[in-house]
């Protein structure tokens, strides 16, 4: 008579798609333990190094013991005022640094607790489409249901959510912004910012604005901050993170700002659930954050340069290409008659052939297929043999088209990062 134990997994656990980043990054690193050169575009996984200045303070406040004890679990006082001060400076948005302020284990996971704390079951969430994974799936492992609508102009997305707000009961709860947009790097306008504000006031739902890419702006264009707007600090919060401004993404430091109550609410989530950050990595991210606006201004020109080459290469091989405004991918439909094999299928056949990892849109909702995401963390000489590697394998795809050997038959969507 067998003993065996049934493994049963949460109701939850059905819902959640494979995790494509996971499955790509898998294969990836398997390449590299054979030896193959992998030129790695998939992942918003920052290459360049953090500011000197940053990890020279980490390394000597590592060494003192009181660091080595447990943090405060919302953050230093002192970042959270840095914070504080940097929102003032930067927006001209007043905040105390205290209790409209949160330090969180990257924007992820502060994303994630939030919705843990507004959501449950019975309640509704609007999320634009494609979308950065998290902003539907942690609202879905809360017990929430999302409701997903394509990106659109701002008039467009704007008129849905209105639209929504009066046809569904109850009325949705929860607004999920993410400008600059990730993947697609669209910015956001104010007065988008502030007509989403007053929809928030006339149909009372909350606002949530990822803010990781807010630093990232090209062509001398910049980002307004959801909190500029009058009455955002009643119903939003805005989360940003260390990640990408500073290339700290290892680091995992990030902060949300904004509604006293919603903050209030992931505070108390996450007293259940952790500790906070590591002492020395927040008195590092006072450094950054007070020292390192300059190395700000010189990774975007960096990464300008990289999608500048990125987007003419592509151009050259004959895709239909828009530079982003922000952000650090390019964002690109893929070409015919290669779409017809899906995002998921084309990302594996440039892994597989090109030894290129690219992210398949279909992993950032329905509205992504047919896309691929490319990150600008690779060098621009590494950019160029990434562009010869995948003419080559799009050559011999061809080919093998026009002799019957190939089939454009698509693979299944799943989550991305």
């Amino acid at each position: 008579m067998s003993n065996d134990v049934t493994i049963r997994f949460a109701e939850r656990m059905q819902q959640l798609p494979p995790y494509l980043f996971g499955m790509i990054n898998k294969i990836k690193m398997e390449k590299r333990w054979e030896g193959i050169d992998v030129i790695d575009l998939g992942m918003g996984n920052p290459m360049d190094p953090t500011p000197d200045k940053v990890t020279e303070k980490l390394c000597e406040v590592a060494v003192d013991p009181k660091t080595h004890r447990y943090p405060v679990a919302g953050g230093m006082k002192n970042l959270k005022r840095e914070i504080a001060l940097y929102y003032r400076r930067k927006y001209g948005v007043e905040l105390t640094g205290e209790d409209d302020v949160i330090c969180t284990i990257g924007s992820k996971e502060g994303i994630s607790h939030l919705c843990l704390a507004l959501l449950g079951p019975g309640d509704t969430v609007l999320v634009p489409s494609p979308f950065f994974p998290v902003h539907v799936y942690a609202a879905v492992i809360a017990g929430a249901s999302v409701l997903r609508f394509p990106l659109g102009s701002e008039e467009t997305f704007l008129r849905q959510v209105s639209g929504m707000c009066r046809s569904l009961y109850p009325q949705p709860k929860l607004v999920m912004l993410n400008y600059p947009h990730n993947p697609t790097g669209t910015l956001a306008s104010r007065d988008f910012f502030a007509e989403m504000i007053k929809l928030a006031r006339r149909h009372n739902f909350m606002v949530v604005n990822d803010f990781a890419y807010g630093q990232i702006i090209y062509d001398g264009l910049t980002a307004p901050s959801l909190l500029e707007i009058p009455g955002a600090l009643e119903v939003g919060v805005e989360f940003g993170s260390f990640s990408k401004s500073y290339n700290m993404a290892g680091w995992r430091l990030g902060y949300c700002v904004g509604s006293k109550e919603m903050i209030g609410g992931l505070a108390k989530i996450k007293g259940y659930y952790d500790y906070g950050i590591f002492s020395a990595i927040q008195v590092a991210g006072i450094v950054a954050m007070r020292d390192c606006d300059d190395t700000i201004v010189e990774q975007v020109a960096i990464y300008q340069k990289r999608r500048d080459v990125l987007c003419e290469g592509l151009a050259r091989m004959g895709w239909e290409v828009s530079a982003p405004k922000a952000g650090m991918f390019v964002w690109v439909r893929i070409p015919e008659p290669f779409t017809q094999m899906g995002s998921v299928r084309f990302s594996m056949e440039m892994m597989n052939r090109a030894n290129v990892a690219v992210a398949a849109g279909a992993g950032f909702g329905e509205e992504g297929d047919g896309y691929l995401r490319l990150a600008l963390v690779e060098n621009e000489n590494r950019i160029r043999q990434a562009l010869k590697q995948m003419k080559r394998a799009l050559g011999e795809i061809e080919q093998e088209i026009k002799a019957g050997t190939f089939s454009l038959a698509s693979a299944g969507g799943a989550a991305a990062s």
